[in-house]
Formats: structure tokens, sequence, C-alpha cells
């Protein structure tokens, strides 16, 4: 039998349906809200696992907190720290950290970590708690949230890694990761992974030594050695990284990515560059004579908004347009580094890369 309490959560949750599907017409994303309407019901039709159900539950709930989280802030980059919580506050990787996130913040990026102790306790200490953002995991151990971000409403506790590593990357406008174990080694191979297959990005990845230290110099000599040499990657996917142990190149390679570049996004089968000032019709055929190899079809062209852009918030930015081949991510990112060397920002514009 049906007890008071759930039916009183059952009758108000068919209350908020009606609702919600009453004004369905009229919401800005009906299209997508539809679409995950129809994907639960087909599941509630099918035979399901009840763990199946509790895995879907809870992803949900925790992109829910994650998108809530991060709408207020969508229009100031970011910068994700990864890196060893087993790090102690002496060690110099730490303050290399500290550093780094008091850098990047002092240049008006906000500094994401997962949360806990380490490097993303150092990352914290470097930007300040009112410019962090802690992305948490709920572990038997290592769990805890660092001093500096625990109880500030920056701080979410997620149930899974995927959903986790999903806002982790979703939300960043560049990837910083300091020496770190097995965690720290799944984090990179990812950014390569998604950066390499244009699920990522395109976002500066920069990968930081502590002075003198080989650990991710180490790690570019393997991947020469057992990858690029033996053709499993391309010569030009190194142009996905920067590997370093000096902060003002690391921050460099940061700021000079949004230079020019702003971001950009598919329109079908086109790709769309937004850029911050216009190109010269010279800068262009300089990109078409360089970089014709990455296109499908046609040409490298400049672009105002495209119709299906009409509600894009960058919608008054000048754009590039072309229909990009999808699989050399190495070259587009060579080519993000020819356009940011093109033009003239203004003074506001260069002093302030981190502007969405």
């Amino acid at each position: 039998m049906t007890s008071s309490a759930s039916f009183d959560t059952l009758e108000s949750l068919q209350t908020d349906i009606a609702d919600l599907l009453e004004r369905l017409p009229t919401l800005k994303n009906r299209q997508y809200i539809q679409q995950a309407l129809a994907t639960i019901v087909r599941l509630a039709e099918t035979e399901v696992d009840r763990l199946d159900w509790k895995i879907l539950s809870a992803s949900l709930m925790d992109m829910e907190r994650g998108f809530q989280l991060f709408y207020d802030y969508r229009h100031v980059r970011k910068v994700t720290i990864f890196g060893s919580a087993r790090l102690s506050s002496e060690s110099p990787e730490y303050r290399m950290a500290v550093d780094f996130a008091r850098y990047v913040s002092q240049l008006g990026f906000m500094v994401m970590t997962g949360g806990g102790g380490g490097i993303m306790q150092a990352g914290h200490e470097g930007a300040g708690r009112e410019n962090s953002f802690g992305l948490n995991i709920q572990l038997p151990f290592e769990q805890q949230a660092n001093p500096i971000i625990e109880g500030d409403p920056k701080l979410i506790h997620f149930k899974y890694f995927f959903t986790r590593k999903l806002f982790l990357l979703k939300e960043s406008d560049a990837v910083a990761l300091f020496p770190g174990g097995f965690g720290t080694q799944d984090e990179a191979f990812e950014c390569m992974t998604l950066s390499q297959t244009g699920k990522f990005g395109p976002v500066p990845v920069v990968l930081i030594d502590r002075p003198g230290g080989d650990y991710w110099r180490s790690w570019s000599e393997y991947i020469d050695k057992q990858l690029l040499h033996k053709g499993l990657v391309s010569p030009e996917d190194s142009s996905l990284y920067t590997v370093t142990d000096d902060l003002v190149v690391a921050c460099n390679a940061i700021t000079r990515f949004y230079q020019v570049y702003h971001s950009s996004r598919y329109v079908g089968d086109r790709l769309v560059i937004r850029l911050k000032i216009d190109l010269s019709e010279v800068e262009v055929e300089q990109l078409n004579a360089n970089f014709s190899d990455i296109l499908v079809t046609g040409r490298i062209e400049k672009s105002q908004a495209l119709p299906q852009e009409a509600q894009d918030e960058t919608f008054d930015l000048p754009r590039l347009v072309l229909y990009f081949n999808q699989r050399d991510l190495g070259r587009l990112y060579q080519m993000i580094a020819a356009i940011n060397n093109m033009g003239t920002p203004s003074p506001e514009e260069r002093g302030h890369p981190e502007r969405k």
C-alpha cells in the first residue's frame, strides 16, 4: 500500500510534470527538455535494473548541482588545476601551484580543482577562496575538502568520477597539470584524448614541472619514444599541450591562446571560430595557404554570425567559417596559434584574456 508521504510526493510530481508540459512550448530550450523527458519515458517502459536507475538518478542530481552552480559564472574563464593530493605544503610542486594559481587569478581567471588536499589545496590557496571552485568526490579516503574551500557555496560533492570530470573539463578554459599519481596521469591522458578527438576544447593545456624537474619532461619523452616514433600519434599532436618548468611560460600559454581567438562551435558541418577582432583579407588568405590540408572542401572564410547563431551571446563577434575535417586537431591548434599572431588586439582586449 502506498504510504501517505509517497502519495504526497507522487501527487507533487504529477503536478510539476503537468505544469512543465503546459509551459514546454514557450521554454527556450524546449527541444532538449522534450528529448530528455522522452528518454526517461522510454527507459521507464523497458526492463532496466534497479542499479541502473540509481546511477541515472544520482548522475542527474550531480549534474543538476553543477549546472546550477556554474551558470552564474559562465562569462568568466576558468583554469582547472590537476595534481597529487599527497604532496605536502613544503614541496616545491605545492609552492609552484600556489604561485601559478595566484598569477592566473590576478589575470582574472577563476580556479577549479578537485577540492582536496595537496596540489588542489595549493590551487585554492593561491587563488583565494573567492576565486575558487571545489569539485570534490565522495570517497572512503582522501575525500575531505581542504580547509580553504570547505563550507564555500562553490564547493560541490560529486558521487561519480565521470560527472565530476565532466564539469572539471566542460567548465574549464585552460588546464594546468602538476605532478601526481594515477589520478593525475588519468586526467592528463584524458585531456589529450579528448583534445585529440575534438571532444574537448580547443583550450590550452600546460604540464608544469617544478624548476629543474623532469616529471612532465620524462612523460613527454615517453610520448615521443613510444607513441610518436611508432606512429601511434601524429607529430602535430604535440601542439595540444605545453611542457614547462617556468610559470611565465605557463601563464603566457594560457593568455596568448585567447589573444585573438575567442571560442568555437559547430553549426552543421561547419566549424565556426569566433574572434575578438576582425582579420584582414590578407591574413585570411595566409591561413588558407598554410592550412588548406585540414579542410574537407571549400576555403576558410570570414563571416558574421550565422542565422543559426541568432541567440548566441557572441553574436556580435567576427568569425571564420570552415569545413574542418575534424581529424587533424593538432593542426587546428597550430592554426589557432597562427590566428593569435595576427591582428592587433586593443589594450583592453589584451589585458582581459579571461573574458568570455
